[in-house]
């Protein structure tokens, strides 16, 4: 297959943002979860979550204000500068999956899709109490992105919450936690530790021709 831009721009939609969406390859599976001003939880699933910096420590994600889910999950994150990021395991993807419906902003997507809200030291947003990995977040900065009316936000983490099984060589074990991946909009993978290597100096790279 061999597809130019506008070969791109004319495939239908739902293909388009399929192949789009898939072709970066497996990307982490995250619920972040916000609550309005009324006291409504709102829960969305998002495949964008990146690592920014780690002093500070910041973590962002792509929001489309225009979609529903994303659109709440933005709006509460803007009215009151918090957030949790949870990773998803295999036990409850489905679940997790359906929180991508487009629910009414009055609707709480921890109830409609059975999760278990979890408020942990007075944090001002709920975590997701079935998720091992929870990252509680404080909003630092929202960068509209104007040629698709999106928006990268960007939050520092305030808390983070992970068993200390899973810390190896300070490094978080993936497939130990069980975490998941999610290609497109709906395929999802188990996460499979393949091999480890040092961090690199350039007098330690190794000959690859030998």
């Amino acid at each position: 297959m061999k597809l130019s831009n506008k070969d791109i721009l004319d495939l239908d939609r739902i293909t388009r943002l399929k192949l789009i969406n898939s072709i970066t390859g497996i990307k982490p599976a995250n619920l972040i979860g916000t609550i309005h001003d009324d006291g409504t939880t709102n829960l969305a699933i998002f495949s964008s979550v990146v690592h920014l910096g780690s002093h500070p420590p910041l973590l962002g994600f792509i929001a489309r204000p225009s979609s529903k889910s994303s659109g709440h999950t933005l709006k509460n994150i803007t009215a009151n500068g918090f957030y949790t990021i949870n990773h998803v395991l295999s036990d409850f993807k489905k679940k997790a999956h359906y929180t991508s419906a487009k629910f009414e902003r009055t609707i709480s997507e921890f109830d409609s899709c059975s999760l278990t809200e979890e408020y942990i030291d007075d944090f001002k947003a709920p975590f997701v109490k079935e998720s091992t990995v929870k990252i509680g977040l404080q909003l630092k900065e929202v960068i509209p992105i104007s040629i698709n009316n999106t928006s990268l936000v960007i939050g520092e983490i305030e808390l983070l919450i992970t068993p200390d099984s899973i810390i190896q060589n300070g490094d978080v074990d993936l497939e130990k936690l069980g975490s998941i991946g999610v290609s497109g909009l709906n395929s999802y993978y188990n996460l499979r530790k393949i091999a480890r290597y040092p961090y690199v100096r350039i007098d330690e790279v190794s000959n690859f021709n030998l």
